[in-house]
């Protein structure tokens, strides 16, 4: 079987990004395959575990992932699902969900990291086979990596969606959240305490990211906090993703290339504050270049160099 540097695992689908203006335009998108598309672009070999259509909109998301390198392993659906991503007035978007996720009982692919989140964690019944999935891998010492990226409009069960999160940050090695996920799973919590609790429960690194503000980094040695790169945002679509896929790349790109999953673990468990600090400034640079420019287009190797 085929080993990944990274497997992603959730939802893919289209996003209609309505701008202020009420002009309307789709592009695909989706958290899980924003990541893995970032990894692409960053030259990792990632798959995508997904859930798509045979559909017009299914095949576009798959040559848009094709493009970058992404491999997509496929649960078919009626159709493909959507995302209306309402923009205001500074580029920040709201969602509204058109979306089914389950998975098909199939063969895992084999990587050294397997990263998931977002709707796929907490929409049954996909949910449920997704946590038995990190299980597994996570016992076969595979790599976890979580970003909760809450959807409030798709939850339907508050308590169970927490005791979800709960349950995945405790399983990951990498965590990475925004501010506004924070504060729905924690109103009104100060952010850098509530990613030290978290560091208590599992991971080695949690990531808290604050938008134009920048981001902080927990780890076991304290708090390394890096400002936002000053931009002119056009959107903020695939934002976190972007930070996300880059915390992974950075990740892998220390480790090495013939890094087994231990050893990738082995290697963020060891990151000091120095490494930390270039990490997540490389993933924060990544994201601004995302926001500079419309819809979930993380920025290639290249642009970074």
């Amino acid at each position: 079987m085929t080993r990944y540097d990274v497997v992603a695992v959730g939802e893919a689908l289209v996003d209609i990004v309505r701008a202020s203006d009420g002009v309307e335009a789709e592009a695909p998108g989706g958290s899980p395959a924003n990541v893995a598309l970032t990894l692409g672009r960053r030259g990792r070999s990632v798959a995508l575990v997904t859930r798509l259509g045979d559909d017009e909109r299914g095949a576009t998301v798959r040559e848009w992932l094709a493009e970058s390198g992404v491999e997509v392993v496929v649960t078919p659906a009626e159709r493909t699902s959507t995302a209306l991503a309402v923009l205001d007035a500074s580029g920040a978007a709201t969602y509204e969900f058109d979306l089914r996720w389950e998975l098909a009982d199939q063969p895992f692919p084999d990587a050294r990291i397997l990263h998931h989140g977002s709707i796929a964690s907490v929409l049954t019944p996909g949910a449920d086979t997704l946590e038995a999935l990190v299980e597994a891998a996570r016992d076969a010492s595979t790599v976890i990596s979580y970003d909760p990226n809450i959807r409030p409009s798709l939850i339907e069960d508050e308590e169970d969606a927490r005791e979800r999160v709960a349950r995945h940050i405790a399983a990951a090695d990498l965590v990475k959240a925004s501010d506004e996920d924070v504060e729905w799973l924690h109103p009104g919590a100060d952010p850098q305490e509530v990613a030290q609790a978290w560091l208590e429960e599992g991971p080695s690194l949690v990531v808290i990211t604050a938008g134009a503000a920048g981001g902080f980094a927990a780890y076991p040695g304290g708090v390394v906090g890096v400002p936002a790169p000053s931009v002119r945002v056009v959107d903020t679509v695939g934002a976190g993703d972007t930070v996300m896929g880059a915390l992974i790349a950075g990740l892998i790109e220390l480790s090495g290339a013939e890094a087994s999953g231990e050893d990738v673990r082995a290697v963020l468990a060891s990151l000091d504050a120095a490494a930390i600090e270039a990490l997540l400034e490389q993933a924060l640079a990544s994201a601004a270049i995302t926001v500079s420019r419309p819809g979930a287009d993380p920025p290639w190797s290249a642009e970074l160099s």
